[in-house]
Parts: structure tokens; sequence; C-alpha cells
């Protein structure tokens, strides 16, 4: 009995490894914007993000989207074969008005006090509009480009929330803590902190993406709902 016991717990353990790999390498695949700027386009160009032209900047979405894209459905495929969990049968099985159905009362009511909160700490840190002020800095061309570009960045994110959050359940058996929100609070928050040189600006992105994780349990785990949220969250 206690060499079973063992056994089982090892592999729930590697299980909980094998989620957590997926999650990290969907934060993984959102560092190659990274390579892509800093190291081949900086060699090419000569010069950062900030001095590229239009058809440069375009360029460059394009070109994240696609890996990001490809990367996030790779890792979804490789996580199917490994696990019993296939998200795109997941997608195809639960639509977002039956999810929107199966949530309580409760439940709504935190997820619109979730994102008013992210849509007002946006609203104060841009000083208005988010969507209105890149409309007129970009103009329509480059500011369609940038919002695909989001909207590719936030199904990783959304990966990264949950395979994070499968990981731990894994481990501690408890599904009422938002793990997946942490792990992206972790791999984001220091992201941004990096890449920006600025604490303010990671410790803002790890509440963010907390809130984010923290969607995705109270949506009751729909990916159609919580994609949807997270967009409105991140991007609005």
């Amino acid at each position: 009995m206690k060499t079973m016991t063992l056994t089982k717990d090892k592999n729930r353990f590697s299980q909980g490894l094998d989620f957590l790999g997926c999650s990290l390498g969907a934060f993984g695949v959102i560092g190659f914007e990274l390579l892509l700027a800093y190291v081949i386009e900086y060699n090419i160009y000569g010069y950062d993000f900030m001095s590229y032209n239009m058809w440069q900047s375009i360029l460059h979405w394009v070109l994240t989207v696609v890996v990001w894209v490809l990367g996030g459905l790779y890792i979804i495929k490789d996580c199917a074969r490994k696990s019993e969990v296939d998200l795109i049968k997941n997608l195809r099985e639960k639509s977002l008005l039956q999810g929107a159905k199966e949530m309580s009362f409760t439940q709504w009511v935190l997820l619109i006090t979730g994102t008013v909160l992210c849509l007002i700490s946006t609203w104060i840190d841009w000083d208005g509009s988010k969507v209105l002020r890149e409309f007129r800095s970009n103009g329509a061309v480059l500011f369609t480009f940038q919002y695909i570009y989001y909207l590719a960045e936030v199904f990783l994110v959304l990966l990264i929330i949950v395979f994070g959050q499968y990981a731990f359940e894994k481990w501690f058996k408890n599904d009422k803590i938002p793990y997946g929100g942490i792990v992206v609070a972790l791999t984001w928050g220091i992201g941004h902190w990096l890449t920006k040189g600025s604490l303010v600006t990671g410790i803002y992105t790890a509440i963010g993406g907390f809130v984010f994780g923290s969607a995705y349990l109270l949506t009751r785990r729909n990916l159609k709902l919580s994609y949807l949220f997270l967009c409105i969250m991140f991007i609005l």
C-alpha cells in the first residue's frame, strides 16, 4: 500500500511538472519577441523598436504574432499528447454563453468589479482612454496591427494561467486558489520589470496578472469567456 501511494504521488508530481513546463513554455514563447527585437532586428536595422518606421513595426508585429500563435498551438497539442487536458476540445465543447450561464451572481459581481478596476487603473495610467490615445498616436494601420498583436499576447497569457493552474492543483489538490494568476504575476511581472527597467511597472503587471488568473476561476474555467474578459482588462 505504501509503495502504491508513493508511486501515485510521484505520478501526480510528474504530471504537475508537465503542466508547469507548458505554462513556462508559453511564457518562453512570449520571450521570442526579445530575441526578434534585440538580436535579429537590431542586427539588421542597427536600431531598436522605438526608431522603426511603419513597415518595420508592422513586420515586427506580424512575425511576433505568427510565432506566438504557432508556439501556443504547439504547446496546446503537446499538453494534450502528454495528459488528459485538450484545450482545443474544451473550446469546441464549451460555448461562451454556456460559461456565462454557469456563473453565479457572486462570481459575476467579482468578475465585473475586477474588470472595472483594471479599466480604471488603465485610464489613470494613460491619463485617459488607452485605445483612443494609441489610435491617435499610431494611425489606423499601425493601430490595427498592434491590437492584433495584443490579442495574440492575451492568448499566451491565458495559456500561462491555465497550465499553471493545472500544475499547482495537481500538487496541492486545491482548486480555489488562482495559482495560474500567481505564475503570471511572477513570470510576466519579473519580465516587465527587467525589460522596462522599472520595479513599479513589474509590480503593476504582477497585480494585473493575479487578477487575470482570478478571472479564469471566476468564469468557471470557460476559455472563451476568460479570453474575452482578459482582452477587455488588458487591451482596453
